[in-house]
């Protein structure tokens, strides 16, 4: 899967995809696209990534207590 990096926007594939969907991890393996060769993976944090569109991360990708509300109720 692609993602963007907002710092410098470049796009990173990244590599752990399980990483990625797990609230608790707050960062990925993933590497750079750039030229023709694959570049050597990286450790990119979460709170850099956003999707190509420019949208954020869902929140149960990146708060583990992103229900914390609704169990309280």
């Amino acid at each position: 899967m692609f993602l963007k990096e907002k710092s410098s926007g470049h796009l990173v594939e990244v590599i752990s995809l399980p990483d990625l969907f797990n609230p608790f991890h707050a960062s990925v393996t993933g590497r750079y696209n750039h030229g023709e060769e694959a570049q050597d993976p990286e450790e990119f944090g979460k709170d850099n990534l956003i999707f190509l569109s420019g949208e954020a991360l869902p929140r149960c990708w990146t708060d583990a207590h992103y229900r914390d509300d609704e169990v309280r109720r």
